[in-house]
């Protein structure tokens, strides 16, 4: 069973400070990462229940939250415009079947 070779810790004061901030910054960027996939995961919810007005009020929402963490650069911007992309196509087909 290969494991992974333990990490050395760093020798420079600079470089133990370093690697205290990575875990915070991780700790940060993980949560945000994980508040992003559930916006995108609700809105596609919303859209296979068929259910118009939820789908339209949780797209708006997590517009707002995928440009906040795109601009914060956890994820890349260009994914973030795919992402609002797909999902305001699926909202508007589900719109204009409803009506």
């Amino acid at each position: 069973m290969a494991t992974k070779p333990k990490k050395k810790n760093p020798r420079l004061a600079s470089g133990r400070k370093r690697a205290r901030q990575d875990v915070k910054l991780n700790a940060a960027n993980s949560s945000l990462r994980s508040k992003y996939r559930t916006a995108v995961k609700n809105v596609e919810k919303a859209v296979v229940a068929g259910d118009k007005d939820k789908a339209t009020e949780l797209f708006a929402k997590m517009q707002k939250v995928v440009d906040t963490i795109a601009d914060k650069g956890i994820f890349h911007k260009n994914k973030a415009a795919r992402d609002k992309s797909r999902l305001s196509a699926k909202v508007k087909t589900l719109a204009t079947a409803a009506a």
